[in-house]
Order: C-alpha cells, then structure tokens, then sequence
C-alpha cells in the first residue's frame, strides 16, 4: 500500500490563516515604523536651525529682516520635508511640511525663537492615528 503525499485541505487553510493573521499585524507596524524613519528629518533639521538662528541673533540682534530669516532653508539633502522660515526681526518661525510623494504629508512640524514646537497632522496622517500637538514634536501614534 502507498501512503499519499502532501497536505490537506484544512492543513493549508490552517497556514493560510496564520499568514493572513501575521500580515495584518506585521505591515501596519512597519508602515509605522518607516514614517517615524522619515520624520526624524525634520527634528534634526529644525532643531540645527534654531540654534544656527540663535547664533544669528548673537552676532545681528534680529533673525534677520522680515519676512526672511538670516539663516536661509535648507534645499539641499532634505528629501521628506520642505522647509520656510518667517522672521519678525524679534522672532522667527521655522516650519517643516512633509511631502506627499515619500509618505510624509500631513505632517507639520514648527519651532519659534521660544522653543516652541508643535505638530499638527491633516488628511492621511491624522486619518492613520498621528496625533497633533501644540507642545511638542509627535515622534510616534503615541505623542511625543
């Protein structure tokens, strides 16, 4: 007598199921997990600026003539976020805005001569759970 080969119907639904379960929870981490890659850009940017900006105030005693900042944005090595700056002559607003085409829109992030940071997130960033916030930079779904 042979004995048959190969699985069964059940057995194969079993691992299909399991790699259905998997998936589901797998790809939105890592969906999640390449946004918060991508928006640490604009932290480590906005955060150089401010301080070039107040080492601009040191030496000039204004962030430059408005509405241009002294220190101009970066448009070289930045790929997830545009950057603007609007001065006062007694203050500054720095603004990082994602860009769509990397995964990166709806994400705004801001810092002022205070050190005042925020977030506000609009269409598929707060549709997805990013949080907005006038205290600080949203690092992750969880806040800052």
């Amino acid at each position: 007598m042979q004995k048959e080969r190969g699985f069964s119907l059940i057995e194969l639904m079993v691992v299909i199921a399991i790699i259905g379960i998997l998936s589901a929870i797998a790809v939105p981490a890592y969906n999640d997990y390449i946004t918060r890659g991508k928006l640490t850009e604009a932290f480590s940017q906005l955060s150089g600026l401010q301080l070039r900006m107040e080492q601009y105030y040191q030496d000039n005693r204004d962030y430059g003539a408005a509405p241009n900042c002294g220190i101009p944005a970066p448009t070289t090595g930045v790929t997830n976020f545009t950057f603007t700056c609007v001065s006062t002559g007694q203050g500054f607003t720095y603004t990082a805005t994602g860009n769509a085409s990397v995964g990166t829109g709806g994400f705004v992030y801001t810092v002022n001569e205070a050190g005042t940071k925020a977030t506000v997130t609009s269409g598929s960033a707060a549709s997805n759970g990013w949080p907005s916030n006038a205290g600080c930079w949203v690092r992750s779904k969880g806040g800052c």
